[in-house]
């Protein structure tokens, strides 16, 4: 599979809207824009591209599915960035609060010499440094950190949203897909792991995009509630 027959910007969206399908939240021209922080208008005109290009259609609630082309173009865009962001950390040395936009500027330029010999060199890895599967349909639900009880032992599963700000707030916090511990707060302004090396904390907002293993597991929902916004950065995918 080879993105090459969409264009940058189409490719852009097509993986923006990938990852709020994945998220758990519709794919509407709001939401991209949203995601994306651009006009409705500029949104509007390139989910007209799309359609036009057979990528997407447009449900009769207005929302937006993947054709089959659409999603295989989408699948292998976000297979690739996330196969870059594990090169980039566990190849180079980069830290993984770090990778995200620079795999953003390597994606759409790399030969396919190039990305075979990347896919080789991070072995048998599955997710990204963030803790999203590099290949669909191996993603584990989890439950957001931000509705555990007080007490519940939790594994971190990934960040669901990847822009770079958040992505070092987190890290600064000791927050790591595969950190072990146990709540031990969780009110209105923060939640609060214990964990071998010591406390984690979070603001409230942002538990809202970590998603983890937990025992015992609240009712499962969307990833990032629609009206959450908590960068100055688009969303990150």
């Amino acid at each position: 599979m080879s993105s090459e027959n969409a264009t940058v910007a189409e490719q852009e969206y097509l993986e923006i809207m990938f990852w709020l399908e994945e998220a758990g939240l519709p794919m509407t021209g709001a939401n991209i824009a949203r995601a994306m922080q651009l006009s409705p208008p500029t949104v509007h005109e390139m989910i007209g591209r799309l359609i036009d290009d057979g990528y997407v259609e447009r449900n009769e609630d207005k929302s937006l599915s993947f054709t089959e082309s659409g999603r295989e173009h989408a699948s292998y865009i976000v297979r690739r960035h996330r196969m870059i962001e594990r090169f980039l950390t566990d190849v180079l040395g980069i830290p993984w609060d770090e990778v995200h936009e620079e795999a953003e500027r390597i994606e759409h330029a790399m030969s396919p010499v190039l990305e075979e010999r990347m896919r080789a060199a991070i072995g048998d890895a599955t997710t990204c440094p963030h803790g999203h599967p590099i290949v669909e349909g191996i993603r584990e639900q989890g439950s957001l950190l931000a509705d555990v009880e007080i007490g519940a032992n939790v594994v971190v599963l990934r960040f669901e949203n990847e822009a770079e700000e958040l992505l070092h707030y987190l890290k600064a916090a000791g927050f790591d897909p595969g950190l072990e511990g146990k709540v031990e707060i969780s009110d209105d302004e923060r939640v609060v792991i214990v964990a071998d090396d010591g406390n984690h904390e979070v603001s409230r907002s942002v538990a809202e995009t970590v998603s983890v293993r937990a025992d015992p597991a609240p009712p499962p929902r969307a990833a990032i509630p629609e009206q959450l916004v908590l960068s100055s950065d688009r969303y990150g995918r």
